[in-house]
């Protein structure tokens, strides 16, 4: 069974990258081109404001895709999916669990706690969960709860991001886990792909590559400091949400903050995600340390042909190399 969904979801798209959900960045019609460019596409529910504006962006997503699928038989559309907050502070739990039941989004990525509940609703129309997590106790506890796959957020990766090095964190999991892997850290090349896939995992889980995408719903100040950036522009801090995260320092530094003297927050309440207005969700800006390898804007559909290109480049490559070697 579980080698079966790993065969599925891989057979789906025409590249193993999995476009993450990012607050306030993903929207539907970066999800359908996304898909439509041949990868696995998602947005946050709490992306949309309410539980109205988001049953209308299942709709759209759903529609939209099932007409690509009948007027592209021959093309592979991607499967979309959703990232479901399961953290006691959600207030919209019950009522975007509902809605996941009845728009059956084909992957579920759940985020800060159980996915079991989740789980046994997804299986029912034949979804596939994921749950995000920062270390092995986490992961083994999803495991545990149901979920049939993981997404490892390693150190490096753009927002709520881990510790761990990311090689070390695929190892570790593979010793307990045969399940579909999807690796964050930092990911933006195609070659990052293929390394994925060489180190045991089966997706990568891009986030900040898609930032700067003309169809994120990023404001353009965002996008530019995303090209504009590098590696040394991100702090990793729990000022903002309570949970570690990376940032970009130019944004904090905006917003009239010092990032030497940030002051930890003492409580975790992501129910303050529904309000767009506080300063952590809309001046503060989360990036992973793969900024540097960002150098323009371009649409969705640009940027998973680039790293199509990269990937089978890359995979040339390395074949041409072990055949110097034989």
């Amino acid at each position: 069974m579980v080698n079966q969904t790993v065969k599925e979801l891989r057979g789906s798209v025409d590249i193993p990258v999995m476009i993450a959900p990012m607050f306030l960045i993903n929207n539907p019609k970066m999800v359908i081109n996304g898909c439509a460019s041949g990868v696995i596409s998602t947005f946050p529910a709490l992306n949309a404001r309410t539980g109205e504006i988001l049953e209308d962006w299942m709709k759209e997503i759903t529609s939209e895709l099932q007409q690509l699928k009948e007027e592209n038989p021959h093309q592979k559309i991607g499967p979309w999916g959703i990232n479901f907050i399961v953290h006691r502070s959600n207030k919209r739990y019950v009522e975007d669990l509902n809605l996941i039941e009845k728009y059956q989004p084909p992957v579920v990525i759940t985020s800060l706690g159980d996915p079991g509940p989740v789980a046994e609703i997804v299986h029912q129309y034949g979804g596939v969960v994921f749950s995000d997590v920062i270390n092995i106790k986490y992961a083994e506890k999803a495991i545990e709860k149901g979920a049939d796959g993981l997404v490892l957020v390693a150190s490096g990766a753009g927002g709520h991001a881990g510790t761990f090095n990311p090689i070390s964190f695929v190892h570790e999991v593979r010793e307990f886990f045969d399940g579909p892997i999807a690796l964050s850290g930092g990911m933006t090349k195609g070659e990052d792909i293929l390394a994925t896939e060489v180190l045991g995992a089966d997706f990568s889980y891009m986030g900040t590559r898609f930032i700067p995408s003309v169809e994120s719903s990023a404001q353009d100040a965002y996008k530019d400091m995303i090209v504009d950036s590098s590696i040394e522009d991100i702090i990793y801090t729990d000022a903002f949400s309570g949970v570690n995260a990376n940032y970009l320092v130019p944004s904090i530094e905006k917003a009239g903050m010092d990032p030497a003297n940030l002051k930890k927050k003492e409580t975790i309440d992501f129910s303050e995600l529904r309000n767009k207005d506080v300063k952590a969700w809309k001046d503060i800006w989360g990036a992973g340390q793969g900024v540097g390898a960002i150098n323009r804007t371009q649409p969705v559909a640009d940027i998973v042909e680039e790293l199509k290109t990269e990937y089978k480049s890359a995979i040339e490559k390395v074949s041409r190399k072990k055949e110097e070697t034989v």
